[in-house]
């Protein structure tokens, strides 16, 4: 919804919004773009009433401010389809699609492009340190957004990725999350086999060529191009020779180009995986192979996707959005590759809807493997018992109720050399400055 704010920003609306919790990193370019928030939703923001209220999937009805606009009448819209409706009509869209990597290679992808002068539009959900905001319209032909499968609205129960309508179509990977709105895989696969009737049949597709969850969706029904990537000797791009430490370096090939060795800032096979589709829908478009990949050393990565906040005496800090098994495990197996036997450390706060309700709780538990300690933030929104994670593994846990306890117990329990892995998809109770004031 921020990086929204910033698109009708741009087209020159007066913006203004309200969230019941903001926090970093958004909440700060907001601040720095003068556009105002209201905290909590109280009708007093009305005031001034608007000419169109955005209602982002997160509200449905009770909500006061919900229902103040459906009383008064008040012209409204969901998110994605007023970004269908005045920005995508007329581009030619590139979506970023599946349950992990979004953000990531949303970002690679409109770094590579606008590196290579198409002056791309974008929007990203997140912060891409490369770019001053997480959204612009562009100057191009070309509009990359990252398009995922959470409802649009309360009003509209389709996923938001439909309305984009996209001409080039990434799928990074597809698996079981957002157990709060479907019920299973299938019910997931369902709204990608929709989003799959909206790709033109010029129109080009991209997918790992081992992820048997989008093989099987795709099964149901595919009109368009289609291109894979992986380590397969299948694949239409294939993946060799990865080679990791404080980088990522590998070799990229498609049948009818030669080799290429890409070289990323950005740890672990799951970012290879984001690098190549990135380059396989640029190379669709246009750049070529050698521009694609001469591009990406000087890709800065994204804001909480293993970002380093701090360095205090000899133990290194990092914050992190991982909140799935699969993403926990690709992160910490990359951090375990780039610093070898030193010590790893991680704070994990479970606390997306599908984390509370405890459907991962035994996948979690083996994802944590490659932590030496793990630090669990229980609060009273969790319907399980956090100490099972660890049932039947060998990692060390302990399961905390306070964020000070969690910052007490890891700034006693870390030495020089240590690295402190931070995990959550929300502000986490600003334990990152905590944690960083503590140990300095």
């Amino acid at each position: 919804m921020a990086g929204i704010a910033e698109l009708a920003l741009q087209l020159g609306h007066k913006v203004s919004g309200s969230d019941a919790n903001v926090y970093p990193p958004m909440s700060t370019f907001l601040e720095q773009r003068d556009i105002h928030i209201f905290a909590g939703y109280d009708v007093r923001q009305f005031d001034q009433q608007p000419d169109l209220v955005l209602i982002g999937n997160a509200l449905s009805r009770g909500n006061e401010a919900v229902e103040f606009v459906l009383n008064r009448h008040i012209r409204y819209q969901s998110g994605a389809q007023w970004i269908a409706d005045e920005v995508l009509r007329s581009r030619h869209v590139i979506a970023v699609s599946g349950t992990h990597g979004k953000t990531t290679t949303t970002s690679i992808l409109t770094w590579i492009l606008d590196q290579c002068g198409f002056e791309p539009g974008y929007l990203i959900g997140g912060i891409a340190k490369n770019f001053p905001t997480p959204a612009s319209l562009g100057g191009g032909k070309f509009f990359v957004i990252e398009a995922d499968e959470y409802d649009t609205a309360f009003f509209d129960k389709r996923s938001k990725f439909v309305h984009y309508r996209p001409d080039t179509l990434i799928i990074n990977n597809l698996e079981f999350d957002h157990a709060d709105i479907f019920p299973d895989l299938a019910a997931i696969q369902r709204q990608f086999s929709h989003l799959l009737r909206v790709v033109p049949s010029h129109g080009l597709i991209i997918s790992p060529a081992s992820d048997k969850a989008i093989a099987a969706m795709m099964s149901h029904g595919c009109w368009s191009r289609r291109q894979s990537f992986g380590f397969e000797p299948t694949s239409d791009w294939q993946i060799s020779a990865i080679e990791q430490s404080v980088s990522t370096s590998f070799r990229l090939q498609h049948a009818t180009t030669d080799a290429v060795v890409v070289r990323s800032p950005l740890l672990g096979e799951h970012n290879a995986f984001n690098v190549a589709a990135a380059i396989c829908a640029a190379v669709d478009v246009g750049v070529s192979v050698a521009q694609a990949a001469a591009t990406l050393p000087l890709f800065g990565g994204v804001k909480r996707r293993l970002e380093v906040i701090g360095c205090i005496n000899g133990v290194t800090v990092y914050d992190d959005f991982a909140h799935h098994p699969t993403a926990i495990q690709a992160t910490l197996t990359a951090l375990r590759a780039s610093v070898g036997t030193k010590r790893i450390i991680c704070i994990l706060e479970p606390r997306s809807n599908t984390m509370r309700l405890g459907i991962h709780a035994t996948a979690i538990g083996a994802a944590l493997s490659n932590a030496d300690k793990v630090f669990v933030y229980a609060d009273e929104s969790l319907s399980w018992d956090p100490a099972t994670l660890f049932n039947g593994t060998d990692t060390e846990g302990e399961i905390l109720s306070s964020i000070e306890r969690i910052v007490d117990s890891a700034t006693a329990f870390a030495e020089p050399n240590d690295h402190i892995v931070i995990m959550s998809n929300g502000g986490f109770g600003d334990i990152h400055a905590k944690l960083l004031s503590a140990l300095a």
